[in-house]
């Protein structure tokens, strides 16, 4: 998965790729944002695990990163985008992760929180965020779902090399008779876990996490 949400590994094959893809593409939007003196949202995929915009708006150089895990002042963020643009920077690149929650929808449950969302007409978080933020810094403010691009094309060298050492390690334990195991990244190693201690659970960004903290020792709102 894309999302490098299992349980249980330390990477998943396929999140490089679409960090790759989504770091390009910001970096893309970045060169039009700033033409034009814009604030720009682009939404990456991820609806309960935040790993590919996180990677992904680090690497882009993204002033606002918005996940799952961290629901978002609105009002911060406002505040981010006004003052980078009185210290004189051309624009701002907001990464929002598709399952990214406002502080006062937190306590919402998923259908509740669309549901809010098409009363107001909108489809999206970003979409409103793209209005809210327009309307509050009088900056010009846009919008854009990279959607499934971040899914398709060749697989970048570090996932192929990946997807080989499970597959040869996945080949290794079922010619040996053990079966009932997912193959797992252990730091350097490949490993495995025995299904029952993996299934149904979920790998989530920790907002505590020291990568989220030196994002934020770089100058990346999270909105909090």
């Amino acid at each position: 998965t894309i999302d490098n949400d299992i349980y249980g590994t330390d990477v998943t094959f396929g999140f490089h790729t679409a960090v790759d893809v989504a770091t390009e593409a910001i970096d893309r939007v970045r060169t039009t944002a700033a033409s034009h003196g814009r604030t720009i949202l682009v939404e990456v995929m991820g609806n309960k695990a935040g790993w590919l915009t996180l990677y992904a708006g680090i690497a882009a150089g993204a002033e606002v990163i918005l996940l799952p895990e961290i629901p978002f002042n609105i009002d911060k963020i406002c505040e981010a985008v006004r003052k980078n643009y009185e210290d004189g920077k051309p624009c701002n690149i907001i990464a929002v992760g598709e399952g990214a929650v406002l502080d006062s929808e937190a306590r919402f449950k998923k259908k509740e929180r669309v549901f809010v969302r098409t009363e107001r007409g909108e489809t999206t978080v970003t979409q409103h965020l793209a209005e809210v933020i327009g309307e509050r810094t009088g900056i010009e403010t846009r919008g854009t779902v990279l959607g499934y691009i971040q899914r398709g094309g060749n697989p970048s060298p570090y996932d192929r090399v990946l997807s080989s050492r499970l597959g040869s390690y996945a080949g290794k334990l079922a010619a040996q008779g053990q079966f009932g195991v997912t193959v797992a990244v252990a730091g350097r190693d490949i490993t495995f876990n025995a299904l029952p201690d993996v299934a149904g659970k979920y790998k989530f960004v920790d907002p505590a996490s020291d990568i989220v903290r030196q994002a934020e020792d770089i100058g990346v709102c999270f909105g909090r």
